[in-house]
């Protein structure tokens, strides 16, 4: 068992080469609409699948439009300044820069260009 999530994107998206830039994930596989945009996408960063779906259902949001989200994406690596640095670099929003927590964990966070909340971790 696996955990697998849906992050959705706006309809028309055509980039998410983002994902790529910031983690170095891989498309898995890639359903596109007649106009190129990306009906649904399944990417991996180091195995670990997640998608990317466009909205598709009333219930179906997606965080920019609301300027909310109601999830942060957990991603555990084992250099989190390098990672928080890429994903900016590629187009992230910082939230908060990497930094060690009384709780033992060294974390940082940034939004995507889609909205979606990040929370780059590792346990120290």
């Amino acid at each position: 068992m696996f955990f697998a999530p849906q992050l959705m994107i706006p309809n028309g998206t055509k980039d998410i080469s983002f994902y790529k830039k910031a983690f170095g994930a891989t498309e898995n596989l890639c359903f596109k609409n007649e106009d190129g945009s990306i009906h649904v996408a399944e990417l991996s960063i180091d195995g670990t699948i997640f998608h990317l779906h466009e909205v598709t259902k009333s219930h179906f949001l997606f965080p920019a439009k609301y300027n909310g989200t109601t999830c942060i994406i957990g991603l555990f690596v084992p250099d989190v300044k390098a990672v928080m640095e890429s994903a900016i670099a590629a187009g992230a929003k910082e939230i908060s820069p990497a930094k060690d927590y009384e709780y033992g964990y060294r974390q940082g966070e940034f939004e995507d260009p889609f909205g979606h909340h990040w929370l780059i971790e590792k346990k120290i």
